[in-house]
């Protein structure tokens, strides 16, 4: 099993944060650049990766409650993450991802995946960024 873990600062309530994470029609979004969810029935998505060329199957949860959200594959359980928002104080939010894979020959690379998590982290302090504008 190999296991990874990215967080980083955002300047915005974790509400705000947490707003941006949850909605199911944000997702591609801020999703690394590669991957594309199709939101179907929730909590079911598919992914397609364009790396594989490949569908997958998986699921996609949010715990408003604890500010967490949750995915991974439907039928074969080869993969799994979450995403947790923390309040940090002075109107700023944590956001830690959190990625394991359970098929080490299927796994991608370390090095792509921290540059996939650093992107995808980006694009959500982008479009957290533009939700606190619009709310100006």
């Amino acid at each position: 099993m190999s296991e990874f873990e990215r967080s980083r600062t955002m300047p915005a309530m974790p509400e705000i944060v947490f707003n941006e994470v949850s909605d199911p029609d944000s997702l591609n979004r801020w999703l690394p650049m590669d991957l594309h969810a199709h939101v179907e029935d929730p909590p079911a998505v598919t992914v397609h990766e364009d790396r594989t060329g490949h569908d997958v199957r998986a699921l996609f949860r949010t715990r408003p409650d604890q500010m967490r959200a949750e995915w991974g594959t439907r039928d074969q359980g080869s993969y799994a993450g979450w995403l947790q928002v923390a309040g940090i104080g002075s109107g700023a939010s944590e956001v830690t991802v959190h990625l394991s894979f359970f098929d080490e020959e299927h796994a991608p690379s370390r090095d792509a995946v921290h540059v996939s998590l650093d992107q995808s982290l980006e694009r959500l302090a982008e479009q957290v960024r533009l939700r606190v504008d619009r709310a100006d």
